[in-house]
């Protein structure tokens, strides 16, 4: 079963380009002229084993916003396309990373009924040029077109570069065991018979 996809999404604001493969190396490709966001994304596929190829161009003399919630739609939309049914999947995964002065917390399942808690307080804004503020935005595009409900938490820490790179490298540990199959499983994992 090939667990892939390929996702372009075209706007006035951006164009993006998007394709991952679940069953990977964690090899990424990532260029969305954002270079920590970047970096993010790269922490993303690489703690979740995705082969994950992002290229993102945005009307970055505006903001960073267009881009990096764009780049969470498409993620989202190729995300679903991957899973396909749904059959087999174990639907949850969690991580709780621990990022030197930092500690993340990350839950998801993969429900198909998007939601997203996000409890995260930064104390500034900016990691270098990147709105770290922003994470929040990436994160509810991403559950809103993947079906994920996702409940980020802060546990203690000040670093904000330590913080959201956390939240990054949790997501896709969370995601790659929520992404697993399990032969035990038949159909999608739901007492209903479906997501």
């Amino acid at each position: 079963m090939e667990r892939e996809a390929s996702i372009s999404r075209k706007t006035r604001e951006t164009d993006i380009q998007v394709e991952l493969r679940l069953d990977g190396e964690g090899e990424p490709q990532i260029s969305t002229g954002i270079p920590f966001f970047d970096h993010l994304l790269v922490s993303l596929a690489r703690h979740g084993l995705f082969d994950l190829r992002i290229q993102a161009s945005g009307d970055l003399e505006v903001d960073q916003h267009h881009t990096v919630e764009d780049v969470g739609i498409t993620l989202g939309q190729a995300l679903r396309v991957a899973v396909g049914e749904a059959s087999g999947l174990t639907r949850f995964g969690s991580a709780r990373i621990p990022m030197a002065d930092a500690l993340l917390q990350v839950d998801l399942d993969l429900s198909a009924r998007p939601y997203l808690v996000y409890r995260v307080s930064l104390p500034r804004d900016w990691v270098g040029q990147f709105d770290a503020a922003l994470v929040e935005d990436f994160l509810y595009a991403l559950c809103t077109h993947g079906g994920i409900d996702l409940h980020v938490e802060l546990v203690y820490g000040h670093n904000v570069h330590h913080i959201v790179e956390g939240i990054f490298k949790g997501l896709g540990r969370a995601l790659d065991q929520a992404t697993r199959v399990d032969p035990r499983i038949r159909g999608p994992l739901s007492t209903k018979g479906s997501l």
